[in-house]
């Protein structure tokens, strides 16, 4: 069973990897980098503090759109294209199949917020002295060796960004030492952000088992924006809103994943906040998310298992 599903996993990873719109949401989140450098130059005695923490917003708001787009498309073009049934004619069940497309989708999600988190952990290290040509240098020559690689083994074209993104996250971690508080930042968030976006890529794939790309997208979305408020929507003031509303958002705020727990307070993450260790609150944290992406895959198992393609 194992093995079955980790080849759907790997076959999903190497359709998402080639995705344009993979390829433009990274460059996106390498010119929010480049943007924050910037405004960080402006600061008087923040710069550090601006580009760590502009980084890892765009890190988890990137990541956040790719599992919704991945999570929407996935499904629905094996169906389109038809590729879906001679996988399931095999002795392959569809709670395989399913189980399959979400670790793929959740190893991409990996390999993009290593990335991107190891290149805005590099960027702080340029600020903290290591100096921006010795940091450029190594990014760059390492995406061309990678690049020399993948010309001449092209078979392992697609998994050459694993072993960039892994290079490029332990590289900077090991240049960003003198960034130490902005470097806790960067990886509690860059780990919260993995937990949360295996929510987000559950939900999608809870609603793709059922639904259209678009409505697929439109749900999740609408859920993860009522997950990210949840803390606000309990609290909803009944003199303003009215009970039936405030019943109705309070009511939301319970059944939704609570998504605000994985954007804490920066003084939590640089260890400020006395009594609440980090990586307690991170371990707690991702279970909570194991927990959440269980529970959405077993039920868009027991509904994809009903799902009739004629």
């Amino acid at each position: 069973m194992l093995a079955r599903v980790l080849v759907i996993a790997l076959n999903t990873y190497r359709e998402a990897v080639r995705a344009r719109i993979l390829h433009g949401l990274f460059a996106l989140a390498l010119a929010t980098t480049g943007y924050s450098l910037v405004v960080g130059a402006y600061t008087a005695k923040n710069q550090l503090r601006v580009v760590s923490d502009l980084g890892a917003a765009a890190v988890s708001l990137y990541a956040i759109i790719v599992a919704v787009v991945l999570g929407a498309t996935s499904l629905y073009r094996e169906l389109e294209l038809k590729t879906l049934f001679p996988i399931l004619a095999r002795p392959v069940s569809r709670t395989e199949y399913l189980a399959g497309k979400y670790f793929g989708t959740l190893l991409l999600l990996l390999v993009f917020v290593a990335a991107n988190t190891g290149v805005v952990l590099l960027a702080t290290a340029a600020i903290a002295g290591r100096g921006l040509s010795t940091v450029l240098g190594l990014a760059l020559g390492s995406a061309a060796a990678l690049g020399a690689v993948g010309y001449f083994q092209r078979r392992s074209i697609t998994y050459l960004p694993m072993a960039w993104a892994a290079f490029l996250a332990v590289a900077g971690v090991g240049l960003s030492s003198g960034a130490a508080d902005d470097r806790r930042v960067l990886l509690g968030l860059g780990v919260l952000t993995m937990c949360e976006v295996g929510i987000v890529a559950g939900v999608a794939t809870l609603f793709s088992s059922f639904s259209s790309p678009f409505l697929t997208a439109v749900f999740t979305f609408g859920l993860f924006l009522i997950g990210r408020s949840a803390d606000t929507l309990a609290r909803l003031p009944v003199r303003v809103f009215g009970q039936f509303l405030h019943d109705l958002c309070a009511g939301l705020s319970k059944v939704a994943p609570n998504l605000m727990l994985y954007v804490p307070p920066r003084s939590l993450l640089t260890g400020e906040a006395s009594g609440v260790p980090l990586w307690s609150y991170v371990a707690s944290a991702a279970l909570h998310a194991a927990s959440w992406s269980l529970l959405l895959l077993v039920l868009a198992s027991m509904i994809f298992r009903r799902r009739d393609f004629i």
